[in-house]
């Protein structure tokens, strides 16, 4: 009886989780001066960022064609934002960090992690495209605790 007890009290925590970071997705859209600063949290340990990071770019890369595209991204200093970077240019991304770039084809890129009870939810988030999952971190890294989570808005491209 315990055991199912904590059970649903670990699902309601995901559950209210998940519909804490859908209410906010919104805070991490476009207006109509660009990026909104991208954010990791701290504690996050290279070893999780580079599996975040791993797993993410693959699924953008699904989005909007491998290798196709030149990202500029608004980096926060943190073990992800330099993890993220890598893992685009593993993919054979062009990554700028120059917000004032002239390249019209070249995609903004943001992304949000934020923290709670053991997990982190990752978000990449460009004009046209969300990529969101739930991570949970682990002794060697950080491994799914969700689905993919795909939004894609009106438009064309990434």
């Amino acid at each position: 009886m315990a055991s199912h007890f904590f059970t649903s009290c670990r699902r309601a925590r995901a559950a209210a989780f998940l519909l804490t970071a859908a209410l906010l997705s919104g805070c991490a859209t476009f207006g109509t001066d660009g990026l909104v600063p991208s954010t990791a949290p701290a504690e996050l340990s290279t070893p999780a960022a580079s599996a975040v990071a791993g797993d993410l770019v693959p699924r953008l890369a699904e989005q909007i064609g491998q290798g196709k595209a030149t990202f500029v991204l608004k980096p926060d200093g943190s073990a992800f934002g330099s993890a993220l970077e890598t893992s685009l240019r593993g993919w054979g991304y062009a990554v700028t960090t120059d917000q004032e770039t002239k390249d019209p084809k070249a995609i903004r890129l943001a992304y949000v992690l934020a923290s709670m009870d053991g997990q982190t939810l990752a978000r990449l988030t460009t004009g046209s495209i969300e990529i969101g999952r739930v991570y949970s971190a682990t002794a060697t890294g950080a491994l799914p605790a969700s689905p993919v989570s795909v939004m894609k808005r009106g438009g064309e491209g990434a």
